[in-house]
């Protein structure tokens, strides 16, 4: 009970990172100038290859986390 205990709780855990991605999928041009806004004096228009990258990893990082989490809860029940 203590190792599932544990897995329920780094899934709490990792809730805001879900949401970061799923921002990041849905706003890959907000979440690539998130923090570096100051650094431009205008508004930067990124290339659609950069939106594009941000969308993909972005998927990839919510399957494969999604994917662990699986794999965990069904080894430790």
């Amino acid at each position: 009970m203590d190792r599932l205990a544990g897995v329920i709780l780094s899934f709490i855990f990792f809730i805001p990172v879900y949401v970061v991605l799923i921002w990041s999928y849905f706003d890959p041009e907000e979440s690539l100038l998130l923090g570096r806004r100051w650094v431009y004096q205008e508004d930067p228009e990124p290339s659609p290859a950069a939106l594009r990258y941000i969308k993909v990893m972005s998927l990839i990082g919510i399957v494969g986390l999604t994917c662990v989490f699986i794999f965990l809860f069904i080894k430790f029940i």
